[in-house]
């Protein structure tokens, strides 16, 4: 069938009004009627094509909010009228050991990206959520809680659970002292979690301006790493760092704040690490540097239960599709710790 939604044409292109085509729904398809989508800093990625791998035209949008329209024949897990959401992936091999592990962004064949990707079965290329509808097997579609306001939870399908999986996968909770880089999109999120499980967040930032929206979000500290005099002031006393800055930077002044087996993790920059990570630093504390790569389908329902439980959202500002691109230039000057979605309504 034949949708309306909104395409870069080339590299760092003005997006426009597209016609796209949906496929038919397979058997285990659920077709969804799309009311909000948001722009998150990785659709910049492609537009500007970042990564040398984009293919246009591009339908970007992986954080997708709407209502079941209709299922394929072997679908009884959603209805219409239900409100779900999908993520940063719609597909994977289904068989790895990942997979098999509700990992399937780990997928050893590599998941299928909701754009930008190419289908597993017809080698189509992926078009993703700036637009009226989405066709996605029900494996990759999540239930949106009744307690959560849609369109703020389309933001918690990337910045969502890009940050809560680490702080899960490593325990923090009371008693933790958490350390936050960036108060962007991420790191917004992340202070938020941090809090709602119980951690001292600190949050690190070059921006003296955000710090009291750093603070209004649960921050009992925020240090401007730009300041030496500061940073000397938490050397050795955080126990993970979770780093949400988008752009390479320098990680070795945050390690110094790290203690002994202290750990830091890189949810942000997807670029090398430059200048290197002095190895000292890493041996004379026992500190590591790891990463990881946003989250699986079960990992996400749970972490939208868990804003359920918590009454936690997205602090974000909806915009009608005409203010897309003014948007899309917010976050390539990095002025906003907001995360902004589109009513696919104004489409």
């Amino acid at each position: 069938m034949s949708v309306l939604g909104y395409a870069a044409y080339e590299t760092g292109g003005t997006l426009s009004s597209i016609e796209i085509e949906r496929r038919p729904l397979r058997p285990d398809d659920v077709r969804i009627r799309i009311r909000f989508c948001g722009v998150c800093y990785s659709d910049v990625h492609h537009i500007d094509n970042h990564f040398n791998n984009t293919v246009f035209p591009l339908v970007p949008g992986h954080e997708i909010v709407g209502e079941v329209e209709a299922v394929g024949e072997g679908v009884d897990t959603f209805k219409p009228g239900q409100f779900v959401a999908v993520g940063c992936m719609v597909d994977s091999c289904g068989t790895c050991q990942p997979c098999t592990s509700d990992e399937e962004n780990f997928c050893e064949r590599g998941p299928t990206m909701t754009y930008n990707g190419k289908d597993r079965i017809d080698g189509s290329n992926t078009l993703g959520g700036y637009s009226q509808t989405i066709v996605v097997s029900e494996r990759f579609v999540v239930r949106v809680p009744a307690e959560l306001d849609p369109a703020s939870v389309a933001p918690l399908l990337c910045a969502g659970i890009t940050t809560y999986s680490p702080l899960r996968r490593t325990n923090v909770g009371p008693g933790t002292k958490l350390g936050i880089v960036g108060v962007g999109g991420l790191g917004s999120m992340a202070i938020k979690f941090g809090v709602a499980l119980g951690a001292e967040v600190t949050v690190f930032t070059t921006s003296p301006g955000k710090a009291d929206a750093a603070r209004a979000l649960g921050a009992s500290e925020v240090i401007v790493s730009t300041d030496r005099a500061q940073m000397k002031t938490v050397r050795g006393r955080l126990d993970l760092i979770l780093d949400t800055a988008s752009q390479a930077h320098d990680l070795n002044p945050y390690l110094n704040t790290l203690t002994r087996g202290g750990q830091l993790v890189v949810v942000g920059a997807l670029d090398p690490i430059v200048p290197p990570v002095h190895a000292f630093i890493l041996a004379s504390g026992r500190r590591s540097v790891s990463g990881t790569f946003i989250g699986g389908v079960a990992e996400t329902q749970e972490m939208l239960d868990f804003c359920a439980e918590k009454a936690i959202a997205s602090d974000i500002e909806l915009i009608p599709v005409s203010e897309l691109n003014d948007a899309l230039d917010q976050l390539r000057a990095n002025t906003t710790h907001k995360r902004f979605v589109i009513d696919m309504s104004t489409l």
